[in-house]
């Protein structure tokens, strides 16, 4: 392989692994995450051929990238290196063989097999052995040793509210601008009573989606000590990690590839496509809505549950004197923070916008509270205490502002205008 095209490998698999090494706080599940998605996809891998890449060459790559103080040349190309382990596997009947072992993880070698074969998903050619696919399967870590099982027990919260999980389901296609487009069911539940807090149909599962449904759900229901939760990208965000530590809520995120700890609600979304989907005759996301809405609150919340023998609803209300009610204000714990500093001419930039401070905060740091979408409603704070709401600077209006002389906090306006006071703040 000459220079250049080790140099090309090397530019390759910097690009597959960059988004790992150069990231700041990225724990384990995250990791995870990026890598099984990168293996789930096809590359046009260079002067290879191949178009799949396994879990454990990108994390050799990460490892080698690491220990070399991240030189470039430490992803080039090197002779092989495995000696004593079996190339009988190319890389997509090894990601296939992953994949059906995660899916079935009681599954002996010689059963994995049987299914690689009747499902064809052995690369022609190939021809699968047990010892071989058994110490492949031991080097990605899929081999549990007999008669180590995981804990797991069965739980419930002792009153309401003591714990809601919540997740992502993704939900059927709906019309929207004349279109078909598929909407996602973001759901929590109450673990102790198995009511349903809040649930809706969005057209996203990210931050935002999952931030309306639980401001609702606390609106409606309450406080919950403790918030239960998937590792996804919405759900592992700083701005919901400050939102539920300020009110007070416990975070837990369930551990990766690990779904029996949302055992309730994931069988309640199976209730939901058994019970709620095939009745539904709406073709727009609103009727949707409105048909889960009262599938919610007239069926499934007056329907008794088998598993704890009672309606959710009744369960849920036996506890109403232990319940936290939300804070009158609780859409401002729902707001945004950035930090800007004020400009000696009293001027903010935020969002493409400008506006305007007290003279008092001058070359200081403030923080701007908002809501994401909603730039018409900033407030300012600094050292904890609130400057009021901002509003936004009016260049041709401050030409005409005369200020006064001791430069205090008033303004002055032109003949024009009515006088008003700090600084178009208060």
């Amino acid at each position: 392989m000459t220079n250049e095209q080790k140099e090309r490998v090397a530019v390759f698999r910097h690009s597959i692994i960059s988004d790992i090494v150069n990231a700041r706080d990225l724990d384990w599940g995250e990791t995870e995450r990026l890598i099984q998605e990168k293996c789930a996809r096809k590359w046009d891998i260079p002067c290879t051929g191949r178009t799949r890449l396994s879990r454990s060459t990108i994390l050799s790559w990460i490892k080698a990238y690491r220990d070399s103080n991240y030189d470039l040349k430490a992803l080039y190309p090197r002779g092989r290196q495995d000696k004593g382990h079996s190339r009988a596997i190319d890389e997509d009947t090894g990601l296939a063989l992953i994949r059906l072992k995660q899916a079935h993880p009681k599954a002996t070698v010689r059963r994995l097999i049987a299914l690689m074969r009747e499902r064809k998903l052995v690369t022609s050619g190939i021809d699968l052995k047990s010892s071989t696919v058994y110490r492949f399967l031991n080097e990605q870590g899929l081999i549990r040793p007999k008669g180590v099982q995981p804990d797991r027990r069965k739980f419930e919260a002792p009153t309401a509210n003591h714990l809601w999980q919540s997740d992502v389901m993704h939900g059927p296609k709906v019309e929207v601008n004349g279109r078909l487009k598929k909407a996602y069911l973001i759901a929590i539940i109450d673990d102790h009573s198995r009511l349903i807090p809040h649930a809706q149909f969005y057209w996203s599962e990210a931050l935002p989606s999952f931030l309306d449904c639980l401001e609702q759900a606390l609106l409606k229901r309450g406080l919950p000590q403790k918030l239960y939760v998937d590792n996804g990208p919405a759900f592992r965000s700083r701005h919901l990690a400050y939102i539920t530590a300020a009110l007070n809520i416990t975070l837990i995120h369930a551990r990766p590839y690990s779904p029996q700890g949302k055992g309730k609600i994931e069988r309640w979304f199976k209730t939901i496509r058994s019970g709620f989907l095939p009745g539904f005759c709406g073709r727009t996301i609103e009727e949707l809505n409105e048909a889960l809405e009262l599938w919610i609150d007239h069926g499934y919340h007056r329907t008794k549950h088998s598993a704890i023998g009672q309606t959710p609803f009744a369960r849920f209300t036996a506890h109403l004197a232990d319940i936290r009610p939300a804070p009158g204000d609780l859409k401002s714990y729902f707001r945004k923070i950035v930090r800007r500093k004020v400009a000696k001419d009293r001027s903010i930039t935020f969002n493409g916008r400008l506006y305007e401070a007290p003279v008092d905060l001058i070359d200081q740091r403030v923080e701007l509270l908002y809501h994401e979408g909603d730039e018409t409603a900033v407030e300012i704070r600094a050292d904890g205490k609130s400057y009021g709401f901002a509003r936004e600077l009016d260049l041709h209006v401050n030409c005409r502002v005369k200020r006064d002389e001791n430069n205090k906090n008033n303004i002055i306006l032109s003949s024009d205008h009515n006088a008003y006071k700090g600084g178009n703040l208060l």
